[in-house]
């Protein structure tokens, strides 16, 4: 199975889809840092950097998935939700891309915010489009720590499937046990600097987190969010009022930060992957991504339809002869 991923940002999606057994053929990213961070996790990718609207898909006709996370900024609560009448919306590039490749199936996460009531008559507009095209669109409200990512990050995702492929599709459960608390997860990491506090802190910190924040090209930096989410941090035993270089070391007293790698723990980020750049550019694809096991779960159930469906198509065929 062959995908292209467009606003691939630091890989969440894409390293999640592929888990579920997609090949990436193309990764657009206008970011320079997080496309660094792609080749250099995964030097074997074709990663594009460049503005999708200047992307053209037609070389990609028929392929299997087209899939995506466009800029949260014009739905995010955080944001004024201008949605069409923001500049970032690229929600219809990827229309328009879906129109020139074709692809078998549709795939794009974006924020809660989405499916706020004022949004209504867009996200119609979008399924239409998509619903003109031959596809069968869902859309569904997703909680990540349902997928055993101990954070609270409702996304909202459509998936469109060609209409022979659709019958085969259905929503992962989730996973069947809970998620680990933040200092089940982030305990170790904590105590790598010899911390004497890490397992009093650990025992503190015993829930899921807040959604991490890593703002926009206009706004936000290393913080781990707006004033309500450093609260929540601050429950935990956590100083969200930026990141720090390195766990803390022997001796230390105080509300320790977050580390970048920790907070790549938290949104679902295996240990290996690395984030280049200064810090608060690396925080900032952290903050942005899409949690991989979630994008994981998603895509089985997409590739699984896709499967399905070629068997399907073929046997039809067989009889037919």
């Amino acid at each position: 199975m062959q995908s292209i991923e467009i606003c691939a940002g630091a890989g969440g999606q894409a390293l999640g889809l592929e888990q579920a057994g997609f090949n990436h053929i193309a990764l657009v990213e206008i970011d320079e840092n997080a496309c660094r961070t792609l080749r250099y996790n995964r030097p074997n990718w074709n990663v594009i950097e460049g503005d999708i609207k200047v992307f053209s898909a037609e070389q990609y006709i028929g392929i299997d998935l087209l899939a995506g996370g466009v800029p949260c900024p014009p739905f995010s609560v955080a944001g004024k939700q201008l949605g069409h009448d923001d500049e970032r919306d690229l929600f219809l590039e990827a229309i328009r891309l879906v129109r020139e490749c074709d692809p078998k199936a549709v795939m794009l996460e974006n924020v809660r915010g989405l499916f706020n009531t004022k949004f209504v008559e867009y996200r119609n507009a979008i399924k239409s489009d998509l619903e003109e095209m031959g596809y069968i669109c869902e859309w569904e409200l997703v909680h990540t720590h349902h997928y055993g990512v101990p954070q609270l990050r409702p996304r909202t995702i459509l998936v469109a499937l060609k209409k022979e492929y659709h019958p085969h599709f259905s929503w992962p459960l989730g996973a069947v046990a809970p998620p680990p608390t933040v200092g089940q997860l982030l305990y170790s990491e904590m105590a790598s600097g010899g911390w004497e506090g890490a397992k009093a802190w650990a025992g503190q910190a015993d829930g899921i987190a807040p959604t991490l924040v890593g703002g926009s090209k206009k706004h936000g930096g290393a913080d781990l969010g707006p004033t309500r989410a450093r609260e929540a941090w601050q429950k935990f035993g956590v100083d969200g009022l930026g990141v720090a270089d390195a766990p803390p070391p022997s001796g230390f007293v105080g509300m320790p930060k977050l580390t970048v790698k920790m907070a790549a723990l938290v949104q679902g980020f295996p240990p290996t992957w690395e984030f280049t750049g200064k810090k608060t550019p690396a925080y900032k694809q952290v903050g942005n991504a899409f949690p991989p096991p979630v994008a994981c779960a998603v895509g089985k159930s997409i590739y699984k339809a896709l499967k399905m469906g070629e068997k399907k198509i073929s046997e039809n065929r067989e009889k037919a002869v």
